[in-house]
């Protein structure tokens, strides 16, 4: 038996998404973008309905509807480990790699569109 699965407000998400990418100009505030990008695709998982007590167990059982599985996990670790880390540590690279895994998934979700 599949489960239905609730439709996202794209506005909501889009507004969301375009309003953490003002964090991404500096170094010192990526973690903010990241962990916002974090908390966005959670709030998906979460309407959505995935199972799970927390965003790893909801990310478990949404992994066959992700078509980027391993850099979504990568997003949501590296953004687990920027607590506390000296912001003049963090690499571009990943930096855009997690927010890039994030937005993929949004995508999955029907949350942002694929443009």
């Amino acid at each position: 038996m599949k489960i239905l699965k609730r439709r996202l407000n794209k506005k909501y998400y889009t507004k969301r998404w375009k309003d953490l990418q003002q964090y991404c100009s500096s170094r010192k505030t990526w973690p903010k973008a990241l962990q916002e990008a974090d908390e966005l695709l959670d709030r998906a998982l979460k309407k959505r309905h995935y199972k799970g007590k927390t965003m790893g167990e909801r990310l478990v059982t949404a992994q066959h509807d992700l078509s980027e599985n391993e850099v979504v996990w990568f997003s949501h670790k590296y953004c687990q480990k920027l607590e506390g880390i000296d912001v003049r540590t963090l690499k571009k690279k990943d930096m855009l790699r997690a927010l890039a895994g994030f937005r993929q998934a949004l995508r999955d979700l029907g949350a942002l569109n694929h443009d």
